[in-house]
């Protein structure tokens, strides 16, 4: 018996070996052919579909200067980290409108010529979602009729992208445009497929980066266009001078192509902002700077009362009430009240809550008026095409609660990609009867499991912690994590690190996350000292934010009426799950970006940093799929009539019971085509197939 065990392992190993060998030598063969590499523009025809030779493809095709790749059902778009107009211009749109080569504008919907269809693409850059929606704008507003309304909603929908990238993105270590917040956009279309209209909706806005940016990292946009792009009167009037340096404005020298004023403006314009509300939205914005440049002694007399007084005058409130909120706090009990004063620490806190709640209202009041600019009414539009504009997997040196709800809404889409894609559809070749060897991919179920399952997770402690009204302990927190969470493999622990933190192994990479400080995050505590100091201003913007009271202070809740971050992220992200899964029925796109280098260089593509993208995203085994013969491309039996009575002239209409006489042939030809053995049982049937 020994014996025979050992022979079956040996066998086993050669048979191993011999199979290593031959995929080897078929990567050789493959790759031999250098010259030809960049000629594949979908990845579906690389034979062996493996990591090394998918990352060779794609070099090639990065240093032949062709950045567009189909890899199946997904757009692989290299970031040139360069201006290529001509791949945008307006013949190009007209071009790809009927789909020649790779390139953004292939990300067709059907939807623009079908009815009461929904169709949802979905990437992860900037730049992507802005070509996306030119490009769709363009193509959906070719009729005469009523032209110049037409082009007045193809311009507000185009030029809410400049608004909204120059309150909402930033220059990172990794992109210098990239997105600080999430966003799902509607394009509305009547029944005539024609744009009349646009939604947005967003997610999460990074507002911690007003008053605090990374190393090597700059502020939102909109701070360095004022500073560069304001006139010698703006300056005057926002309080700006050229010779004055601020706290939370790292990095002014550097010019970006995003720091121009005047687009943003003519935008704003078109938008239907007025002069009036745009002058309060700047001296807001001039009134933040001065605040970062606020600093606190020790002592109880302040440090910089000019850059207070500054503050004061651009917000248009009381200067006297704007110390106070920042250097006393007013404690409850019951019905007595106790003022107390600040340490340095905590005053440096209010500040910084104060920018933050400002720029938050104030970026929700530019997305509001912009729906309401462009947003059609009800029975005016009937379909659309969804745009899902996601936020990049993130891993930094420190990472906090910003990063963890990036990353978790970075894993719900990657579950979706593989419950509606790849396993869906290896279990339908299953069900239909299609010869196949099942292909392993990775769950990531464990770890949302760990994030936000139920009863215990990440979140759920997370959001205990924050009822229970107490002071935050990080150590207390992540002895509590390990004792419910342990059992759970996505979860580790560095028991060398001096700061408390937890590491969780996502789909794309393990992230060591901080705990100090997530608590006060997930919180989101607003004095309630803020909010009435903000009511009372004499700007009529910045009051109008703040009027209502809808958002309640830290001394107005009760402990049961805490809502916190990770539980209105939560609901977000659970609708836009929702939209993608009313969308998989119809159709749906994914445009998925690299970028060539870490540190945004032009010119060439390293192996290396390409790798853990095209792995993560889970593309070989995406491409093993699409690639299989006889399932490239599926298609109906009444798409397919469609499609073959305008081939032959058959001239069949679409109702039953009226079919012509050459319907016949046609329903012998299908029914002898099923019968073959390699195609799926029900209507849905091999597109290739039918050519064959």
């Amino acid at each position: 018996c020994i014996m025979q065990v050992h022979g079956l392992k040996d066998r086993t190993q050669d048979l191993r070996k011999s199979l290593n060998d031959s995929l080897e030598g078929d990567i050789r063969d493959f790759l031999i052919n250098e010259a030809e590499l960049h000629t594949y523009d979908d990845l579906t025809k690389v034979n062996p579909v493996t990591p090394s030779t998918v990352l060779k493809c794609l070099q090639a095709r990065y240093s032949a200067k062709v950045f567009y790749t189909h890899a199946g059902c997904t757009l692989v778009a290299l970031n040139p980290f360069q201006p290529i107009p001509h791949l945008y211009s307006l013949d190009v749109m007209r071009e790809y409108h009927s789909a020649p080569q790779p390139q953004v504008n292939t990300l067709k919907p059907v939807s623009t010529s079908l009815t009461n269809k929904l169709n949802i693409v979905w990437f992860n850059r900037t730049w992507t979602s802005r070509c996306l929606m030119k490009y769709y704008a363009t193509v959906a507003t070719s009729s005469q009729k009523c032209q110049d309304t037409v082009e007045k909603i193809e311009r507000r929908v185009l030029d809410s992208n400049p608004v909204m990238e120059a309150f909402g993105n930033a220059c990172t270590l990794r992109n210098s445009n990239s997105s600080r917040f999430g966003k799902y956009i509607q394009l509305q279309l009547n029944g005539s497929q024609l744009l009349v209209g646009a939604s947005v909706q967003t997610y999460l806005l990074e507002k911690t980066r007003v008053a605090f940016q990374a190393p090597n990292e700059r502020n939102f946009h909109i701070f360095y266009q004022m500073m560069k792009g304001a006139t010698e009167k703006q300056r005057l009037d926002w309080m700006l001078p050229l010779e004055q340096d601020f706290a939370w404005l790292p990095h002014a020298e550097k010019t970006l192509e995003e720091d121009c004023l005047q687009e943003t403006v003519e935008a704003m314009i078109n938008l239907g902002i007025d002069e009036g509300k745009r002058t309060q939205i700047f001296r807001i914005l001039a009134g933040l700077l001065q605040l970062g440049n606020v600093d606190f002694s020790p002592a109880s007399e302040e440090a910089q009362p000019c850059f207070l007084q500054k503050t004061a005058d651009l917000l248009q409130v009381p200067l006297d009430e704007l110390q106070s909120c920042l250097t006393v706090r007013t404690l409850r009990a019951g019905k007595q009240s106790v003022l107390k004063p600040c340490t340095q620490s905590e005053c440096g806190v209010r500040r910084d809550c104060l920018a933050k709640v400002i720029y938050a209202q104030l970026f929700d009041w530019l997305v509001t008026f912009i729906n309401n600019s462009m947003c059609a009414d009800n029975p005016t539009w009937c379909n659309f095409i969804g745009l899902l504009d996601v936020y990049g997997f993130e891993c930094f040196l420190l990472n906090n609660l910003e990063q963890l709800c990036i990353n978790y809404a970075n894993e719900k889409l990657q579950q979706h990609f593989v419950a509606h894609y790849l396993k869906a559809q290896q279990e339908e070749y299953v069900t239909e009867g299609l010869q196949w060897s099942f292909i392993r991919y990775q769950d990531n179920q464990c770890c949302l499991d760990l994030i936000e399952g139920s009863p215990s997770s990440i979140f759920s402690l997370l959001n205990e912690e924050c009822r229970l009204n107490r002071a935050s302990d990080a150590k207390q927190f992540r002895v509590r994590l390990q004792k419910e969470l342990s059992d759970n493999a996505s979860i580790s622990w560095d028991k060398l690190s001096k700061e408390p933190h937890f590491t969780v192994a996502h789909y794309a990479d393990k992230v060591s996350y901080q705990i100090e400080g997530m608590m006060e995050k997930n919180k989101d505590p607003v004095p309630p000292e803020i909010i009435s100091l903000l009511q009372k201003s004499q700007d009529s913007l910045l009051h109008s934010l703040f009027a209502d009271g809808d958002r309640e202070s830290e001394g107005s809740r009760g402990h049961s009426k805490v809502v916190t971050v990770v539980s209105k992220f939560k609901v977000q992200i659970f609708k836009t799950e929702a939209e993608l899964d009313d969308a998989e029925d119809f159709m749906e796109n994914e445009a998925s970006s690299v970028l060539p280098k870490l540190l945004k260089e032009r010119g060439s593509v390293q192996l290396s940093s390409i790798q853990e993208p095209v792995m993560v995203r889970g593309w070989p085994i995406g491409l093993a799929m699409a690639s299989a013969p006889s399932i490239t491309v599926s298609l109906t039996a009444t798409g397919f009539q469609r499609i073959m009575s305008m081939m032959a002239c058959l001239k069949i209409p679409f109702r039953h019971g009226e079919y012509k006489v050459k319907t016949n042939q046609f329903d012998q030809g299908v029914a002898s085509i099923r019968a073959q053995p390699r195609v799926r049982d029900a209507a849905n049937i091999p597109f290739t197939h039918f050519l064959e």
